[in-house]
């Protein structure tokens, strides 16, 4: 059980510090203004609203603490390659 715990804390904290890096990227992105700003402005809402939906169907459907965080942690790592390039 306790193995169990660690693994959600350490996959937690990876998504926190993923999180915090596709944040500067798009704080970068948006600063620089240009065409691609409203674009990625308009993206970021759009994949909230969407990861909203997502995790809520999840949470009502049964799904683990540790499946919604792996969710997440798949589109952010997305997100990083994606604004990284």
């Amino acid at each position: 059980m306790f193995a169990i715990w660690m693994k959600l804390a350490l996959d937690i904290s990876k998504l926190s510090l993923e999180t915090q890096q596709v944040i500067a990227l798009r704080l970068l992105k948006l600063t620089w203004g240009g065409s691609d700003a409203p674009r990625e402005a308009t993206r970021m809402v759009t994949e909230k609203i969407v990861a909203i939906a997502e995790t809520a169907a999840k949470v009502t459907t049964g799904s683990t603490v540790g499946s919604v965080v792996n969710s997440y942690r798949k589109k952010v790592r997305a997100n990083r390659r994606r604004l990284s390039k």
